[in-house]
This record gives C-alpha cells, sequence and structure tokens, in this order.
C-alpha cells in the first residue's frame, strides 16, 4: 500500500469551478438547489471525463481537476459552459446554477490523489475572476492554446490577486453561449 502522507510533483493544466452565488440559492432553496447543483455536477463530471481529465477533489459547490492538456482542458471548459447554459436555459434567472471556470498551467504538488499548491490557488483566483457561465485562463494557458483553439480569447490584462505574491496575466474565454449572444 502507498503511503497516503507521500507527497509527488506534476506540472497538469489546473482545472478550478465554483458556483457563482451558491449561498444565495442555498438560502433560498436548499433542496431546489442540492437536485440543479446534482443535474449540473453530472454534466461537468462526464466532461471532465470525457476530456480526459481527473477531477481531484469536491467540496460543496467546487470542483477541483487536473489534465495533462491545456488544449483539452479549455475545450472542456467552453464546452461545459455551453452544456450548463442549456441547462439553464428554462430557469428563472435568480435560479440558475451557474459556474465560474479557472484554468492555470502550473506546477502542483499531489498527495492522496488530492492537489496542493501555488498551481491551484492560482487556477482558483483564475476562477473568481470569471464571470457566471465563464471561463478565466492564466497568460501561460492562454500560450498552449492561442494557437491551437479557434477561439476568442479577451486579454484581461495583469491581475494582482489574493494571496498570489506575482501578478498573472488573464484572459477571458468567449463560450458558445456568448459567441451566440453576439450574433
Amino acid at each position: 500500500m502507498s503511503d497516503p502522507m507521500a507527497v509527488s510533483r506534476r506540472l497538469v493544466a489546473v482545472f478550478a469551478a465554483d458556483v457563482e452565488g451558491y449561498g444565495r440559492l442555498m438560502g433560498a432553496d436548499e433542496v431546489g438547489t442540492l437536485k440543479g447543483l446534482t443535474e449540473r455536477r453530472a454534466i461537468l463530471d462526464r466532461l471532465i471525463g470525457d476530456h480526459r481529465g481527473r477531477i481531484a477533489n469536491t467540496a460543496g459547490d467546487s470542483v477541483l481537476a487536473e489534465s495533462g492538456s491545456a488544449v483539452e482542458a479549455v475545450q472542456c471548459a467552453v464546452e461545459a459552459q455551453t452544456a450548463l447554459a442549456e441547462a439553464n436555459s428554462g430557469v428563472a434567472p435568480d435560479r440558475r446554477i451557474s459556474f465560474r471556470i479557472g484554468i492555470h498551467i502550473g506546477d502542483v504538488m499531489v498527495r492522496a490523489g488530492d492537489l496542493f499548491g501555488d498551481g491551484v490557488n492560482i487556477a482558483a483566483r483564475l476562477q473568481a475572476l470569471a464571470k457566471p457561465g465563464g471561463v478565466c485562463i492564466s497568460g501561460a494557458t492562454y500560450d498552449q492554446v492561442r494557437k491551437v483553439l479557434p477561439m476568442t480569447f479577451v486579454d484581461l490584462g495583469v491581475q494582482q490577486v489574493k494571496n498570489i505574491q506575482e501578478p498573472i496575466r488573464a484572459y477571458d474565454v468567449a463560450t458558445m453561449s456568448e459567441a451566440l449572444e453576439g450574433q
């Protein structure tokens, strides 16, 4: 049996997702919110698996996953936001369960399958910068995907984020639902 305290390192695309306004949604309707979250998590979990990602941790309304490919992680995030927008289409705006997703390429520590370190923290901070239903990626991720993915990236500039010493360049990724709204 392996040592549960053993730590290894690897370079991965860290995928952090969290529901916008989850506390408000739970306060308004716990049962309905949990049902909606369960349905949307099934969508998100399936797409992470379809894109060869691995869910490392979940807590309440958040998901932390890893991928060996920045391209796969960003494609997964955009497809997930499109599928989640469809799931929300018949729901009143104040009851929609909308995820924010942040992606960063970084070195992480892995212990007992969970991810730790600055790479995780940066992805979480990028998630907080994303619009509800949006995807925000780091400059390191952008450098890996910009020539490969036929998507629109909006430079948000250099961001100073909580508890991260160095500023992070951030990019908003236009999702399919945003692209359709712009037509």
